[in-house]
């Protein structure tokens, strides 16, 4: 790979002709020489490539998990409000990031962020089913019998059915529960309880997949996940 592409893919706001001016300063090295020309060859794997002293670790894609907070849209750009890239930290920013899928304003939780198109596909493909498990505090208790509704589907709101998920109770007062579903269907853990005479009144994304959010996130923290955890985003089945 060429040196001007390795590190304009690698590092947020940096183009290949900042590269070529950085290199004419003798900011960037390779195997610890300044690299004198910013078309040179190197092999991204194995090549100690540094910029300013700190080395730039080559990875094709990268995945981060946050833990969104109310009020922040999943989007690259809003005008408006704050959106879910402003809050990736500076040291996992790169060129290319979007939200694969999103969360209501007003929902907490699991997001992922990524430029890898190819994950992200499949991951909201309604071909895979990819799971997604969601804490649900309701107005009022879920009426006996509610986990086989959820669990056989049912008629939606325009006419079609919803998909069977699952439903687990949490709380003797029957009001939490966490709810899995294998759709991603606009406003539809609010619909689907809608539909069953409750209204939710607080959500949160706990889990894609078999990834669960780590508890140790705090509203508004990321964390990249590792490449070993990335295929249990598309499970197909939830824990």
């Amino acid at each position: 790979m060429r040196l001007d592409k390795f590190l304009s893919s690698q590092l947020p706001d940096i183009s290949r002709r900042d590269v070529k001016r950085l290199c004419l300063k003798g900011r960037v090295t390779v195997g610890g020489a300044a690299a004198k020309r910013s078309d040179m060859h190197i092999d991204e794997l194995h090549d100690e490539i540094a910029l300013d002293g700190v080395p730039v670790v080559y990875r094709e894609h990268i995945y981060i998990m946050l833990n969104k907070p109310q009020g922040v849209v999943c989007s690259t750009r809003d005008g408006l409000s704050q959106t879910v890239l402003e809050l990736v930290p500076d040291h996992l920013q790169r060129n290319g990031l979007f939200p694969a899928g999103r969360l209501d304003k007003d929902t907490e939780g699991f997001v992922l962020i990524t430029d890898d198109g190819d994950l992200a596909h499949r991951m909201l493909s309604p071909a895979h089913h990819v799971p997604k498990t969601y804490f649900v505090r309701l107005e009022k208790p879920c009426e006996e019998g509610c986990e086989n509704i959820f669990a056989q589907g049912f008629e939606d709101d325009e006419g079609g059915r919803w998909k069977p998920a699952q439903l687990r109770l949490l709380n003797e007062s029957r009001t939490e529960c966490e709810l899995t579903i294998t759709e991603g269907r606009y406003h539809q853990v609010k619909r689907m309880f809608s539909q069953q005479g409750n209204r939710v009144v607080f959500l949160k994304r706990i889990a894609i997949g078999n990834l669960l959010l780590d508890d140790s996130l705090a509203l508004g923290e990321c964390l990249e996940i590792l490449h070993k955890d990335v295929d249990k985003l598309l499970a197909e089945k939830a824990r």
